[in-house]
């Protein structure tokens, strides 16, 4: 599990293909001395599994799965991501709980700055839409938002994000631009409301 608060941007170093999908070496700065081979970080929302490590690096395996799921298909060498590594007993919970499964690819429609922050649209496809509610927390490359507001009809659904000067800096979400695809993750509880309502229809 992860809290959704960023700690490093790392970024891409090396790509490969492999049988099943890629290895993909990532710089950062995180101290891994402490992180042991099989530990998990959060990859701008997906949940990685650390194969190799070094004092500056580590490497992850990319299913095809995961591939086909999130942007992780588009990362190139130089790419910069947000990292965070799993939540430990006793941690502070910052944000929301993240349990680093991207559920699906979200693109930013518009981008306004309003004030010294900055509003950012993203859209969804329906099945996604649905489990996104305004004040609710949702997931973006994995950093924990609140949502604003939703607009939704029958062919989109498009929900509006508060990026504040903090989040912006410490992030990738303040390089964002019109058109990009991002990690969705939605909020935990909202799913298992959805699946206990659908159950008694």
């Amino acid at each position: 599990m992860f809290t959704g608060i960023i700690t490093d941007i790392g970024k891409v170093k090396t790509v490969s293909k492999d049988a099943d999908g890629k290895t993909i070496t990532i710089e950062t700065g995180l101290d891994l001395s402490k992180t042991a081979i099989g530990a998990s970080i959060s990859c701008s929302g997906a949940c990685m599994t650390v194969i190799e490590k070094n004092a500056s690096s580590f490497t992850v395996n990319v299913s095809g799965e995961s591939l086909s799921k999130t942007t992780i298909g588009e990362w190139l060498a130089g790419r910069e991501i947000n990292l965070e590594p799993a939540l430990k007993v006793g941690d502070e919970l910052g944000g929301h709980l993240v349990s680093g499964h991207v559920d699906g690819l979200g693109s930013v429609a518009m981008i306004e700055p309003v004030g010294e922050s900055l509003k950012i649209d993203i859209k969804v496809e329906p099945d996604l839409g649905r489990f996104i509610a305004p004040k609710g927390s949702v997931s973006i490359d994995g950093v924990s938002l609140t949502v604003n507001t939703v607009k939704t009809d029958k062919n989109s659904h498009i929900f509006s994000l508060n990026i504040i000067p903090h989040t912006a800096i410490e992030t990738t979400l303040g390089k964002l631009c019109v058109g990009d695809k991002v990690n969705v993750e939605i909020d935990t509880l909202a799913r298992y409301v959805a699946r206990l309502l659908d159950s008694q229809t």
